[in-house]
């Protein structure tokens, strides 16, 4: 693995920790009050990096796109900023919901970024 999968995979591996050790935290402490962070961990952090990890691994050619890094990015950062900021949320802290509104914003737009790259790579004929 190269460049953004790289990336994307290694930032998939920290999501699936987190999200595992909240998830232990949650069980061992019988507070479940965080449920939304951690499933939001493993499903929006892990799984969807890992799936754009394999995209890029699978096609080099959209990897060395511009686009990609700048989608690595803007994922990486809006998820880091979802995850905390619904973290303090739901922990009673009402005043970072602007935090995760923006960051929900940042992620939905990376994602239609990743739309944008892998939609003409996937139908290009040969």
């Amino acid at each position: 693995m190269q460049g953004v999968a790289r990336n994307f995979f290694t930032l998939a591996i920290i999501y699936a920790l987190a999200g595992m050790a909240l998830g232990l935290h949650m069980s061992i402490s019988q507070n479940h009050l965080q449920t939304p962070v951690h499933a939001h961990t493993m499903v929006a952090g892990w799984l969807m990096s890992a799936v754009f990890a394999f995209f890029y691994h699978l096609f080099p050619i959209a990897r060395e796109r511009t686009l990609a890094t700048v989608h690595f990015w803007l994922t990486a950062i809006s998820g880091i900023g979802l995850l905390a900021g619904l973290f303090f949320l739901l922990g009673g802290n009402p005043a970072v919901e602007p935090v995760v509104a923006i960051s929900s914003m940042g992620f939905y737009a990376a994602m239609f970024l990743f739309i944008f790259i892998a939609l003409p790579v996937v139908w290009k004929r040969h």
